[in-house]
């Protein structure tokens, strides 16, 4: 079968710079028995290519690594359905890096989370399509199966693992399930800040916080992953459900290219090839949006700061 190399861009930014050129080997059918290719993030001073690019900013739903490998293939499919018009993907180490770089509008295109949305408004960014799937974008709890742990009250006074302050599903949401369901979330736990969703499960794991709470989609990744240690764990609570993540575009980029990036990010699921990549992330379509969309969040935001600190 033949594979075509697809190059993308994956950028990072920290100490060694850049990411530098990430080749990517997409092949033309799912039922490909080739294996995946791998994706390894290489650090330059500087990107390889000179080529005029738009920067694509996905919020730290992972690690960079694993970013790179649920992403990069989406990002390479772009750039093959475009022809002319190359995007970049670019990871960040944490939402505080991710924050910095999208109300700097170092992003064109960027899939922040709902919270980031409503920032990204005020910096110039416009909505134009969002992730589906809404039930998926609620917050989970999760314990030890052995913790003893059953009612919400039994966390007062212990320790609670949340990815970052800014991530909406995995920290507001929950941090808002326990103060209305019977603990004062600014007294009653100390608030542990893990850095990353794969993080924050692990210390409930390993037994430094007495619950971790992240959201469906990376839980379900990290038991694919690491059955062994998902194991141990268990959902114990859930949030209800919210808007998901949001596509946006920075107002100086073309109207006509927003258009055409749109329309094949909307397509994907209608394509046997496009349903593979939205597999990997997981998700079942991309679909149009506004800002409007988001009036939901802003109301529970509204909520959430009456509530908590």
């Amino acid at each position: 079968m033949a594979v075509t190399p697809v190059p993308i861009e994956l950028r990072a930014s920290g100490r060694r710079g850049w990411l530098a050129l990430l080749s990517v080997l997409l092949a033309g059918a799912p039922a490909c028995s080739e294996p995946a290719p791998s994706y390894h993030p290489e650090y330059a001073s500087e990107p390889v290519s000179a080529q005029a690019a738009y920067r694509f900013g996905v919020h730290p739903l992972h690690n960079p690594q694993r970013l790179a490998e649920v992403y990069g293939p989406i990002v390479a499919h772009l750039n093959r359905e475009l022809g002319d018009v190359t995007l970049e993907l670019e990871a960040s180490r944490s939402y505080d890096d991710y924050d910095r770089k999208l109300d700097a509008r170092q992003f064109a295109f960027a899939l922040p989370n709902p919270y980031q949305t409503l920032r990204a408004l005020r910096r110039g960014y416009r909505v134009f399509g969002k992730m589906g799937d809404d039930t998926q974008f609620r917050g989970i709890i999760l314990v030890r199966r052995d913790s003893g742990l059953r009612e919400v009250t039994d966390l007062k006074g212990k320790a609670v693992s949340f990815p970052a302050p800014t991530a909406l599903a995995a920290t507001m949401m929950p941090l808002y399930f326990l103060h209305t369901h019977g603990l004062d979330a600014n007294r009653d736990i100390t608030r542990v800040f893990a850095g990353s969703q794969e993080s924050s499960i692990m210390n409930a794991y390993l037994g430094r916080t007495a619950a971790s709470a992240t959201w469906p989609p990376p839980w379900e990744a990290f038991k694919r992953r690491s059955p062994e240690v998902a194991s141990e764990l268990e959902v114990r609570w859930e949030t209800e459900p919210l808007i998901n993540n949001a596509l946006v575009a920075r107002d100086d980029v073309p109207p006509e290219v927003v258009s055409r990036v749109a329309a094949v990010l909307f397509n994907l699921h209608t394509r046997p090839d496009g349903m593979a990549l939205l597999a990997a992330l997981p998700l079942g379509r991309f679909e149009p949006a506004t800002a409007d969309t988001y009036l939901p969040v802003r109301r529970f935001l509204d909520r959430y700061e009456g509530a908590i600190r």
